[in-house]
């Protein structure tokens, strides 16, 4: 059976030829000129994905007693000078409370990045320089060779329907440290938090959200998992970061959100990192 897809193709295609017999070569031209823009966007995203993977790193712990010593937690990118990380403030939390439960004399969990490609990343301790609990992002600062570094665009530009990409490590280190590209559309522009469809379902962590001050994060049609937390958002011909996937609605358990995907996530706009990067400044 033929998809919608194909069916949608073929009527345009009969519909350009008949205009063509009837307006010549205006029809024709109109055709070349869709096939040549869609090809040229797919080969911008395509040199896009070349030039922002190397600033793509995995958010982990390091231990040596422990078996694999490296703990995956999620997705970082880098920005500023190569040196700087950001993150989600939820992927690091567990582990700056481990390390502050830690007494003298015990093993310490290091805390950093996992960078380079395929079965032997290598790990670079990171500081925390700041956390952002509301926002939920995390800046952290690692030392060493400066990485290629991600740019920032102006995330009150975001429109919705405009197309996005984002990369991570969906899955973690599962089948080895390679990042991964998705695209999505930007469906709605809408309040971190929604109101519930009654007041007895509204808990205290809804309530004192509302309370503070609303701010609006944007809601994605593209499939996200897990791992996905903290990869950047960016605009698929320049690279430019616009956001921070932070969420993935979940049906049912926590689980589902591997086994039954339900395409729709979340990230918060970069002008709030933007102003975390600043006030982080000397």
């Amino acid at each position: 059976m033929l998809n919608l897809a194909k069916l949608l193709s073929m009527n345009v295609v009969r519909t350009i030829m008949a205009n063509s017999r009837t307006y010549g070569k205006q029809a024709s031209i109109f055709f070349i000129g869709f096939v040549f823009v869609n090809s040229t966007w797919g080969s911008e995203l395509t040199r896009t994905i070349d030039t922002v993977k190397p600033a793509i790193v995995g958010i982990a712990t390091f231990k040596k007693t422990r078996s694999p010593v490296v703990n995956f937690m999620g997705t970082g990118f880098v920005v500023g000078n190569g040196l700087d990380v950001i993150t989600n403030a939820h992927v690091i939390l567990d582990a700056v409370n481990n390390e502050s439960r830690e007494s003298p004399g015990d093993i310490k969990e290091s805390l950093g990045i996992l960078t380079g490609k395929g079965a032997a990343p290598e790990f670079r301790a990171a500081v925390v320089v700041s956390i952002d609990k509301e926002h939920d992002i995390a800046h952290l600062k690692i030392s060493g060779t400066p990485l290629p570094f991600m740019e920032f665009g102006d995330s009150g530009m975001v429109k919705e329907g405009q197309s996005l990409a984002f990369t991570g490590f969906p899955i973690g280190m599962v089948l080895g440290f390679y990042p991964v590209t998705h695209r999505g559309m930007v469906s709605a522009i809408t309040p971190v938090v929604l109101p519930a469809l009654n007041s007895a379902k509204l808990d205290v962590k809804m309530i004192t959200q509302l309370h503070k001050s609303a701010f609006s994060v944007f809601q994605l049609d593209g499939t996200a998992y897990p791992g996905s937390s903290g990869s950047p958002l960016y605009d698929p011909e320049t690279g430019v970061v616009y956001g921070i996937l932070n969420m993935v609605f979940v049906k049912g358990l926590k689980e589902n959100a591997l086994s039954q995907p339900s395409g729709i996530s979340y990230a918060i706009p970069g002008n709030f990192i933007r102003d975390m990067l600043r006030q982080s400044q000397p």
